[in-house]
């Protein structure tokens, strides 16, 4: 039964908040969107609008109950001008209108980036926040931003959600998919020996609401319940595909220097976070999460890996037919000199 409230997704066009805007119909009364292109798979609402203008967000949190906060340019941007213009300041601008119209909650999604590489895993919500690259330091001082309005009296709950996964889920994902489609094998650093922790998009989307349905500031983690190794989940992805790819091992440093330089020059998609992590070990502890939010994540990391490419095995010849610019984890993206990698791996 939907709750007596009015609600306000942003960025309620892109991959994960559009998700979520789907399922916020189930649990409130009003579901609105603020984004700068409308959902085009959606019948709520769309106020038409840029973050980082004040007035325009402003204007749509009035008469608003809570507000989901998701707008953010992620990793493979690569660009530390709209890291911080849309990640802090229009943040900073989301609170602020969301404090002077009297908002009764605020759920920002936040990022596991914000840890960089941890000294230790299991990462928790007591663990100090390290960040290593242009969008971790963005998304943590977004953080830092929520804080601050807390203790003027805001009632903050900040969502830290491992790597996204699910269906229709493509940005770099959308690579990876499209070797394995063809045969090509995929790679993991040395052995592909680390731990690495995933989340699916709908568990995701019910820690959300079950976090504005809080009463109170707290920060929650949330990551799958069942993951493994980077190989194992990739070879795993290639016997369920059954086209005759393989997991290639790339030698560590070779490899990781190549990343950062193909990066700098721009000629390929991927960004500093993903040569920082990709052969790192990284998974949360979800015990707070479990306990306070009783959230119950049903996806595990194998699972969530087929579903998304299972999805992108049937929508790929739809993907970049849009007549609206898409958010870069819902778009086909340009794969620049890892189109020339994938042959000889």
């Amino acid at each position: 039964m939907a709750s007596n409230y009015n609600i306000l997704v942003t960025g309620g066009s892109g991959y994960f908040g559009s998700l979520l805007l789907d399922k916020t119909k189930n649990y409130f009364s009003n579901s609105y969107n603020f984004d700068l292109i409308k959902n085009e798979d959606s019948e709520v609402k769309t106020f038409l609008g840029d973050i980082r203008d004040y007035d325009a967000i402003y204007n749509c949190t009035k008469n608003i109950d809570i507000i989901f906060h998701n707008v953010a340019q992620v990793p493979i941007a690569k660009n530390k001008d709209l890291f911080e213009s849309v990640n802090i300041t229009g943040t900073e601008n989301l609170l602020k209108a969301a404090f002077k119209n009297n908002v009764q909650k605020v759920v920002l999604t936040s990022s596991s980036a914000i840890f960089g590489v941890p000294k230790s895993n299991p990462v928790d919500e007591n663990t100090k926040p390290t960040p290593m690259d242009p969008y971790g330091k963005a998304k943590f001082e977004g953080e830092l931003l929520c804080e601050k309005y807390i203790k003027q009296g805001m009632d903050i709950t900040i969502i830290r959600p491992r790597t996204i996964l699910g269906h229709g889920r493509l940005g770099i994902f959308q690579i990876i998919f499209d070797w394995i489609k063809n045969g090509y094998n995929v790679p993991v650093i040395g052995k592909g020996d680390n731990l690495y922790q995933f989340v699916h998009a709908s568990d995701l989307a019910d820690a959300c609401i079950s976090a504005s349905l809080f009463k109170g500031s707290e920060i929650f983690n949330c990551g799958a319940k069942e993951f493994g190794t980077m190989y194992d989940l990739l070879n795993s992805l290639c016997v369920h595909a059954n086209t005759g790819s393989r997991v290639a091992h790339l030698p560590k440093n070779l490899t990781i220097f190549l990343m950062k330089l193909t990066s700098k020059l721009n000629i390929s998609p991927l960004g500093d976070y993903h040569s920082l992590m990709y052969d790192k070990s990284m998974y949360f502890s979800n015990d707070k999460t479990y306990n306070m939010l009783n959230w119950n994540p049903k996806y595990s990391n194998e699972l969530m890996m087929k579903e998304s490419y299972d999805w992108y095995l049937e929508n790929h010849n739809k993907i970049g037919m849009s007549t609206n610019e898409r958010s870069a984890h819902k778009s086909k993206i340009k794969q620049g000199v890892l189109s020339i990698v994938k042959r000889i791996i």
